[in-house]
């Protein structure tokens, strides 16, 4: 037996390794058999590393666990309780746990701590352990000289099962506040503030108990794992969103931020940074004036090595942007993507070289002398994932609330068209896999088009910024064509949009004719379908544009130029009625069609002469404008097409066509020629290439040199994260609008960029002699100056105001019942669809998922909680209570009115007689005496037919409470005799 747990041993060595060892499951039962105790421990390692849930000899060792269970050496009994949490299953959970229970009771606490960790694992398969286990494990908790280490695990096995059914351990409640507040264990009390994380939504009081420990332990504890703990349990636990002033949640979240203020700013521990990042967002949630507060801290995490820490950071500070804080953080990201750069194709296959150590002697430490990275002084490497996260982020704080934030719209048009350039450009096949996926999946892929999409949407929202958006646009377009070194093509996303704004404002576009030529140039080289749809819909607009002025005289070069422009037009349409694409055949037959007609109504119209008035043809001074003029394109709710009706009848699963595949699959082998170029297009409209000039200046001068850090508290100007024509658009527009403005101090023309001396200055000036004397002096007589109140009155002009931007709502159906896009994929929308949770295994390789609906109360017999039979229950219970009340005071009024009719024994208490407004009443004239009575009757008094007779009528207001009548003194006194 020594030889064969020798040898078992070294079997599980090599199954530590990935080797097979389930062939050798019955020498492990044979081993785990063995009376020694030192063979039996390796048996059970063997079963722990080797035992499935389908090994088949775990059926006979059953018997040999439920034997070594009841054994009386504490070493052998811990070995089968520390195996079962591995190797259980249902029928094995039933078999033991009648040997299992006693052990919890045992006088070892060792053994005491270990089953109640065993019994947490057989719940998990075998549900139905907590009925018997249950309340001995509450005893062991509420037993105050409990060891504590067993209080520990049944802490750690009641915080695994409270966020299952937390409704089951609110009975709980004093005694594991009492383990908070005396309890010097940190790792126990993380435990325990976990679990009142959950509790607390279902019993509010809890809140006002719980805040003096954890303010207490907030403020005085040195760990920061605990300090983290406290401040996650008070957000998941509600307390900063309550209303109640009095629990004090604004001083709560100042501590909150102002601890997690100092975790950021520990040096050297990542961790630290991420989870502090990670609470942050959470707070941002209902104190983000607090959060914004940080945004120093904040903003230093952006720039971390660390890429985790920059995307915490980066869903941080959506959160926490307002109207002030906006264009500094924007800027700190604009810049962060234009300093930074994308990996090449070498650096992305590029395997690491192992590290060199260089030391200078045998004394110094290799590790301190590595060699430096080459690269360290270049521009830091970003991927292009994160690149498109830093974007998204800016699209999202930019637009958030309709555009509430923004201030400056051509402050964003300009960041738009510097994103434009900074985009990463996707590879082949994420392209080649753009129609496979959604619309979703392929903005993420292709980051340009959503840039596209948020230009165009602030062209359609924003009337009065139309215009340079617009030509924002047309410099994007004509950028492409001309510029060579532009990284956009024929197939970014961003060019559909700005094709469509081209061609829906082309009124607005500085120069129709190159932007034709650049849509021209486009049309050719794009191979994507839904590009091309735009690109046509776009040229007839121009087109109409540039040859559709009634106002200009027909005169024999403006019908030469149009003749020409048809015909390029035509020639760049043709090749595509022959496109695989339906769509794209469909449009180009059109509009070649189209403007066939117009080609031939423009040949035979006559042109201007001398004398004799031409008009140009109908056909493209009205027709063809006609075609595109007419409501205004609005921007539609994301939510608005889901309230359109369906039309009776419709069945939108029904092919249109049975036949659909073989017809596309036909049309998809056959060839589509590219267009060749002719004459005239490479002379007129086709850039030349450049021209390498050569230098004769040292390489050392055209060297860049390196940007340095900007130390501004403003954090750099735009030249730091803008391009330097948009900069010196910018300028040229901001002199424009405040050449007027008196208080602006417009730079000279002939600035130069270093300081020249001052003896250069006046040899320059005045030669290399200079007369002092030859300086003219002017006498000043301070006495004859006239007082300001004495000037002529000047205009000063003020400063212009700020233009007031209106940014249009979302159209939708009246049934929507709002106007404003609604984000579907996020989590916490109600109203969109819910995500589904994974139901997997856990970390124990055990599906859990049906504890959740098992109760700890009720006999073995019930099935799963019926919340809403649960729920009709008590509703009944209720109506019956009040039921039982109703009937038991009707009984007892009527018991009352008994007693008052046969009238109160005893002494009876002689009390103020109020005057009663006497009833006014003829005795003489014989009319009946009339009683005003109130609602409620008036318990009739006992009287005499005498002073019925002679006194007069009283009206008596009875008691709500006490039924009893007014009685006179004669009465009373007849009552008592």
């Amino acid at each position: 037996m020594d030889l064969k747990a020798t040898a078992l041993l070294k079997l599980v060595y090599l199954e530590m390794f990935g080797h097979d060892m389930s062939w050798a499951s019955f020498h492990v039962l044979e081993v785990m058999s063995s009376a020694k105790y030192l063979q039996k421990r390796v048996g059970y390692l063997g079963a722990v590393q080797s035992f499935r849930q389908d090994t088949e000899v775990l059926m006979l060792a059953t018997n040999l666990l439920k034997k070594d269970l009841t054994s009386t050496s504490i070493t052998t009994m811990s070995l089968p309780i520390i195996t079962l949490p591995h190797v259980i299953t249902p029928s094995l959970a039933l078999s033991v746990l009648s040997d299992l229970l006693p052990r919890l009771t045992h006088s070892h606490p060792a053994i005491r701590k270990k089953t109640i960790v065993t019994l947490y694992r057989l719940a998990l398969v075998y549900p139905e352990t907590l009925r018997p286990a249950w309340p001995k494990i509450k005893e062991r908790l509420m037993d105050e000289g409990e060891d504590p280490s067993v209080t520990a695990a049944i802490v750690n096995v009641v915080c695994e099962l409270g966020w299952r059914r937390p409704q089951d351990f609110l009975p709980l409640a004093p005694r594991l506040f009492e383990l908070l507040v005396d309890s010097g264990n940190n790792w126990m009390a993380i435990k325990l503030i976990k679990l009142f994380a959950t509790l607390t939504p279902l019993e509010p009081r809890l809140v006002r108990k719980l805040l003096p420990p954890l303010t207490n332990i907030i403020k005085t504890t040195p760990a920061m794992s605990l300090l983290y703990e406290c401040i996650n349990g008070i957000i998941q636990g509600g307390i900063l969103d309550s209303t109640d002033d009095s629990i004090g949640g604004e001083e709560i979240a100042t501590l909150c931020v102002s601890k997690l203020r100092g975790m950021v700013m520990v040096e050297g521990d990542a961790n630290l940074k991420y989870v502090a990042l990670l609470a942050f967002n959470k707070i941002v949630l209902t104190h983000p004036y607090l959060v914004a507060q940080q945004e120093d801290v904040i903003m230093e995490c952006i720039d971390s090595p660390d890429i985790s820490i920059r995307l915490r950071a980066l869903d941080l500070v959506v959160g926490m942007v307002n109207s002030d804080n906006l264009m500094s953080i924007v800027g700190r990201l604009m810049r962060q993507l234009k300093n930074s750069r994308s990996a090449t194709a070498e650096e992305l296959n590029h395997q690491p070289a192992p590290i060199e150590p260089t030391a200078d002697s045998d004394d110094e430490s290799p590790e301190v002398a590595i060699k430096t990275d080459k690269g360290a002084a270049e521009a830091p490497l970003l991927p292009d994932d994160y690149k498109i996260d830093v974007i998204n982020k800016i699209l999202d704080m930019c637009s958030s609330n309709n555009y509430g934030n923004l201030v400056d719209f051509d402050w964003y048009i300009d960041i738009l068209i510097q994103l434009v350039r900074s985009a990463p450009i996707p590879n082949s096949s994420s392209l080649s896999d753009d129609s496979n996926m959604g619309r979703n999946e392929t903005s993420n892929l292709d980051v340009s088009e959503r840039i596209g999409d948020e230009l165009r949407l602030v062209a359609v929202k924003v009337k009065a910024l139309r215009l340079q958006a617009t030509r924002a646009a047309e410099s994007i377009l004509i950028s492409t064509y001309n510029d060579t070194s532009s990284q956009l093509t024929s197939g970014s996303g961003v060019l559909r949009a700005v094709a469509w704004m081209v061609g829906e404002y082309a009124s607005s576009l500085a120069s129709p004719d190159g932007t034709l030529t650049a849509l021209l140039q486009l049309t050719k080289a794009s191979t994507s379908a839904e590009g091309l749809n735009i690109y046509l819909q776009a040229l007839p607009k121009i087109l109409s544009l540039i040859a559709g002025d009634e106002h200009i005289a027909w005169t024999p070069e403006r019908k030469t130029m149009v003749a020409l422009l048809m015909a390029r037009i035509i020639h760049a349409l043709e090749p595509l009625a022959v496109h695989p694409d339906l769509e794209v055949q469909e449009r180009a037959v059109e509009f070649s069609e189209l403007l066939k007609l117009a080609a031939e109504a423009a040949s035979g119209q006559e042109t201007s002469r001398d004398g004799d008035q031409q008009d140009a043809p109908l056909l493209l001074t009205q027709a063809i404008p006609f075609l595109f003029a007419g409501q205004e394109l609005n921007s539609v709710a994301a939510g608005a097409q889901k309230n359109v009706p369906i039309p009776q009848g419709l069945d939108l699963d029904q092919p249109i066509n049975p036949n659909l595949n073989n017809l596309l699959r036909a049309v998809e082998s056959a060839s589509f020629d590219k267009p060749e170029q002719d004459e005239f297009e490479v002379y007129y409209h086709q850039q030349q290439p450049p021209i390498a000039i050569s230098s004769n200046e040292p390489a050392v001068n055209r060297l860049g040199a390196r940007e340095e850090p900007v130390h501004s508290y403003q954090q750099g100007s735009e030249e730091s994260y803008l391009d330097p024509d948009i900069v010196a658009r910018r300028r040229a527009e901001r002199m424009e609008r405040n050449k007027d403005d008196p208080f602006y101090i417009a730079p000279t023309e002939d600035r130069s960029g270093r300081s020249t001396p001052l003896h250069n200055i006046l040899q320059s000036n005045n030669g290399p002699d200079l007369d002092i004397d030859s300086i003219p002096i002017m006498q000043l007589d301070l006495g004859k100056t006239s007082p300001l109140s004495q000037l002529s009155p000047k205009k000063i002009s003020s400063h212009k105001p700020l233009q007031r931007i209106q940014v249009a709502a979302d159209e939708t159906l009246a049934t929507s019942g709002t106007s404003t896009p609604r984000y579907d994929d996020s989590e916490n929308s109600l109203d969109g669809p819910q995500r589904q949770k994974h139901k997997g295994k856990s970390l124990l390789q055990v599906d859990s998922s049906h504890i959740g609906a098992f109760s700890l109360e009720g006999d073995s017999s019930s099935g799963p909680l019926d919340y809403e039979r649960q729920k009709r229950e008590d509703a009944e219970m209720a109506k019956a209570m009040q039921e039982v009340e109703r009937l038991r005071l009707e009984m007892q009024r009527a018991n009352e009115r008994i007693q008052a009719a046969q009238g109160v024994e005893g002494t009876v208490v002689k009390k103020k007689k109020k005057k009663a407004k006497p009833v006014g009443t003829e005795a003489d004239s014989g009319e009946a005496v009339t009683v005003v009575k109130k609602k409620k009757k008036a318990k009739p008094a006992v009287m005499d037919e005498g002073e019925a007779a002679s006194e007069p009528v009283e009206v008596v207001k009875p008691k709500k409470k006490k039924k009893k009548a007014k009685i006179d003194e004669g009465e009373q006194q007849s009552i008592v005799d």
